[in-house]
């Protein structure tokens, strides 16, 4: 099955060069995905084919109007499609997300600009979607973002074992990884299990450096994943450990008595100008 997707846009070229590179490329190359990158402007209204306007109510920025989004939406969705708002009040994009969205017949990707939609249009949408908790000058980077995490999951796509394997595909980062050389100049090296030739070894190590990964850098990803036998005791041998390790000294804190007090510090402002106005649309 082919995995059609069709992105809006108001501005094409930051997509297009992008899904033309590399194993995005090479995926519409091989006719494993047809992606058709949509001008909103052909939905326009008016001699300058108008996209958005002011907000009711005042305000800076400008919001993409619901009649254009709707014009544009109805000529793209068919049966079967999933038309996904990037926005960031949507649900946060997780790996979860993508392999779902790898196995639909029909995406519809919907960009915004500036202020972002207007309300009325995410009632004609199955799904918003946020790559983080911080704000883009539009949705085309979170596009990107989904389609390239998306379009590597297609079969045939890239090697199996290489998703298999990876950060998230079982829901804990990935080991560390290692090539040549064995050794560097300060004496830096490859952990000795790794060029061992032990298979189970090394299984066991790159569980077990996963796991330990996992609880320093990302403990919530362990909250409500199940996890195996072999994995319940591996957690318990590294929680040990860290509780074995040696407390970091405590710097010195004593202080001369003839030290003099410092000065109070200069009261802190925060700045309470407008916020930074946005280009209206032409």
């Amino acid at each position: 099955m082919v995995l059609e997707v069709d992105v809006l846009t108001l501005f094409p070229a930051m997509l297009e060069a992008p899904l033309s590179e590399s194993i995005p490329g090479r995926i519409r190359e091989r006719g494993l995905a047809d992606i058709r990158i949509h001008d909103l402007r052909r939905w326009g209204l008016g001699r300058h084919r108008t996209v958005d306007d002011y907000t009711y109510g005042g305000g800076a920025g400008m919001v993409l109007r619901p009649d254009v989004a709707a014009a544009a939406l109805a000529d793209l969705r068919r049966p079967g499609s999933t038309v996904i708002l990037l926005d960031p009040a949507g649900t946060v994009f997780r790996q979860a997300i993508a392999h779902d969205l790898a196995t639909r017949p029909h995406l519809v990707l919907l960009c915004p600009r500036y202020e972002g939609v207007d309300e009325r249009v995410r009632s004609m949408v199955d799904l918003e979607l946020s790559i983080g908790d911080y704000v883009l000058t539009g949705g085309e980077p979170a596009a990107l973002v989904v389609l390239d995490a998306v379009l590597r999951l297609l079969p045939g796509a890239i090697d199996e074992a290489s998703t298999a394997e990876e950060s998230f595909a079982e829901g804990l980062l990935e080991y560390p990884q290692y090539t040549r050389p064995a050794t560097l100049p300060d004496g830096a090296s490859v952990p000795a299990v790794l060029v061992s030739g032990h298979h189970e070894q090394v299984r066991r190590w790159r569980l077990k450096e996963s796991l330990r990964r996992t609880l320093e850098r990302r403990p919530d990803l362990l909250e409500d994943r199940p996890a195996t036998k072999e994995e319940v005791k591996v957690l318990v041998e590294l929680r040990s450990e860290a509780a074995t390790e040696p407390a970091a000294a405590e710097p010195a804190t004593t202080a001369s008595a003839t030290t003099e007090p410092a000065a109070p510090a200069a009261p802190q402002t925060t700045p309470t100008g407008p916020r930074e106005d946005r280009p209206p649309d032409a």
